[in-house]
């Protein structure tokens, strides 16, 4: 398997990750119904948001902590949550790639899911 390298190769991970999220009743409830997002529009965000992230690179300009703070005052994001978040992320990342860039977004989704969950 090779590593995640490009924009293409975060979009693909961000579309196969959302397809088990949404495929979850316990989570998908929280982006369909609370969150409302359009799928699409959300993901070109989530891949600039990863662009940044892993490559230092992108146009994400967002504060990723309020937007989750306002969400958890719509419901309260539990500890479950992250945790099927987390344990999504990182096998659609298993599944698809392996390498630096790979294991480096596991540990940094790892870092802001256990930050949000202090902050909120």
């Amino acid at each position: 398997m090779r590593d995640i390298q490009t924009r293409n190769d975060l979009h693909l991970l961000m579309s196969e990750f959302y397809l088990k999220l949404l495929a979850d009743s316990k989570i998908s409830f929280i982006f369909i119904k609370v969150a409302k997002i359009d799928l699409a529009p959300h993901l070109y965000e989530l891949v600039d948001f990863w662009e940044q992230i892993l490559f230092d690179n992108g146009n994400y300009r967002k504060n990723v902590l309020e937007i989750h703070t306002d969400l958890n005052q719509k419901i309260r994001l539990s500890e479950e949550h992250f945790a099927i978040w987390l344990k999504y992320l990182n096998t659609t990342i298993d599944e698809n790639f392996a390498g630096k860039n790979a294991e480096n977004m596991k540990t940094r989704a790892l870092s802001i899911a256990t930050v949000m969950r202090i902050k909120l």
